[in-house]
């Protein structure tokens, strides 16, 4: 019986990238929204999308599965002994597919961050620089 190698399978990290994704709505939306002077769409996107509501009062578990789903991203898409085929075409495909794992990676790790810092960094971080 062959064991499920779960780096093989390119579906399981479009999975993993859409669910660490939900800092992106919990967090960095309704920021840049507000941001950009759309306070109104992400108080009516709140109101009318209940699941934003639990996402946003969980943040920290929010965040820390999307952070530990993000990390097995990084070891996926890092692990060693990961080979393209020998095919010309193939390869190139592979190698492709590896780029735009690591691009959208990346653009993951850069949307936690700003959904980590203003969340949970910027009023401790404000309430500090007042005193």
């Amino acid at each position: 019986m062959a064991s499920i190698k779960w780096s093989d399978k390119p579906y399981f990290r479009w999975l993993t990238l859409f669910v660490a994704s939900g800092t992106l709505v919990c967090c960095v939306l309704p920021i840049v929204l507000v941001s950009l002077g759309f306070g109104a769409v992400a108080a009516g996107l709140f109101y009318n999308i209940p699941g934003l509501v639990f996402l946003a009062e969980h943040k920290m578990w929010t965040l820390s599965l999307s952070a530990l789903l993000l990390g097995f991203l990084a070891w996926m898409i890092w692990s060693p002994n990961q080979q393209c085929p020998a095919d010309a075409q193939l390869a190139r495909h592979c190698q492709q597919a590896k780029r735009w794992n690591k691009r959208i990676f990346w653009l993951s790790v850069s949307a936690w961050s700003i959904g980590f810092f203003f969340s949970v960094l910027l009023l401790p971080l404000r309430q500090l620089l007042d005193m």
